[in-house]
């Protein structure tokens, strides 16, 4: 059984930061894409960020220069680095992950991933 556990979410001022981690067990997503979204309350889930297996990595524009996402495959664990932080950050966060991705994937919708974490909250005070 697949499971993606994510943790280090919290509160913070604005301009701080936070390091999210997203643990996979079950399985290795050696030949896939592990990403990140959030769903801010009222809003849609949105795309943040994925790094695929080539080290393919993009972002959202709004989290560009931002937010780093990054991988360590002996742990099987996807971070996501959050700096200079924004009230409009503030949002439950969700690992994603695919195991394996053909030439047409993208990665920024939410039906391109094959297991989902359950969330960690960002808060991030003005």
């Amino acid at each position: 059984q697949v499971q993606l556990e994510e943790s280090g979410g919290g509160l913070v001022q604005a301009g701080g930061s936070l390091r999210l981690s997203c643990a996979a067990s079950g399985r290795t997503f050696s030949s896939g894409a592990m990403g990140w979204f959030r769903q801010a309350p009222g809003k849609e889930r949105e795309f943040v960020a994925f790094i695929t297996w080539r080290r393919n990595i993009y972002y959202a524009d709004s989290v560009k220069g931002r937010f780093t996402i990054s991988t360590d495959n002996a742990k099987n664990t996807v971070y996501l680095q959050m700096n200079s932080l924004k009230p409009e950050d503030t949002a439950v966060y969700y690992c994603a992950a695919k195991d394996s991705y053909g030439s047409t994937w993208r990665g920024e919708q939410r039906y391109e991933y094959n297991y989902w974490g359950q969330g960690t909250q960002v808060t991030v005070s003005s």
